[in-house]
């Protein structure tokens, strides 16, 4: 088991491809440990499939490889199905983006939060029913004897998403990815789930990868940014150091979000034939 001090995950020249040969991941090499990072890129960058691989939730059709991916102490590139079972939950865990397809609907809230406890806990029933009010209440949800008998449907977007924080966390994983958790919910509650996941992260000492497309947030919530762009990461940074990027692409990717400053402007476009010529030239 990793010290507080050794990274939980740590992946060197990690590669993801199709059948065909088709490389989507391309060496990526980084080491992760008890601290809040952030992987941001435009949409099929790579960034979900990495956070698959990390789970041992890649498509059978995708293929993994490296010279070393160690996930909680252990060679991932072997590890069996039973035993990546018993990781998921216990050592880390993972929540998706959207609360309406990751819930069962046919199960109640109380069910699907007891869930991991009765897979990695050997708790009486009483103890485990216990476990589920407070993890709920932790997570800010309002009255969690009544909300363990409600069905998804019964609740709001940032409520199902607290319930899938609730469920993540309640077996007390050392690590958490967070896949564009708040991309659907309302502004202001994206703030708000964003602001529970760093607390409750905090408080537990976890380690957290956050992916998203709001560099904002992570600028404001996160430790340090691994940028990607097909497949590769380009830039890695402190997350602070954002609005100072010196990377043409990390700059584009800062400069494009639309604010009150640039309403009614045009933002800027990245120059892709410049970013291919700097990526030659690393």
């Amino acid at each position: 088991m990793p010290t507080d001090t050794s990274p939980l995950i740590v992946a060197d020249r990690l590669n993801i491809s199709l059948d065909d040969g088709t490389t989507l991941v391309n060496n990526l090499s980084f080491s992760l440990g008890r601290e809040r990072v952030a992987l941001v890129g435009e949409s099929g960058s790579g960034k979900s499939l990495t956070a698959r691989s990390l789970m041992g939730l890649l498509s059978p059709s995708l293929h993994i490889q490296a010279r070393t991916l160690t996930v909680a102490g252990e060679n991932a590139l072997t590890l069996s199905e039973r035993r990546w079972s018993q990781l998921r939950g216990n050592n880390l865990a993972m929540v998706m983006q959207d609360p309406k397809y990751a819930l069962n609907p046919t199960r109640t809230i109380g069910w699907q939060v007891e869930e991991p406890l009765k897979l990695h806990h050997s708790f009486s029933r009483a103890e485990r029913r216990e476990k589920v009010c407070d993890m709920l209440d932790a997570v800010g949800l309002p009255q969690p004897a009544q909300l363990i008998d409600r069905y998804p449907h019964q609740l709001s977007g940032g409520m199902g998403q607290r319930v899938m924080l609730a469920i993540a966390l309640i077996a007390d994983p050392q690590f958490l990815i967070a896949d564009e958790p708040t991309s659907a919910l309302d502004h202001a509650m994206r703030d708000q789930v964003l602001a529970l996941i760093r607390r409750l992260v905090e408080q537990r000492n976890m380690g957290l990868l956050l992916i998203s497309h709001d560099l904002q947030q992570v600028a404001e919530h996160c430790d340090r940014v691994m940028v990607m762009y097909k497949g590769e990461v380009l830039d890695t940074l402190p997350a602070a150091e954002l609005p100072r990027a010196t990377h043409p692409y990390t700059r584009t990717l800062w400069s494009c979000r639309p604010s009150k400053a640039t309403h009614g402007q045009p933002l800027p476009v990245l120059d892709r034939a410049a970013l291919e010529a700097h990526r030659e030239h690393d």
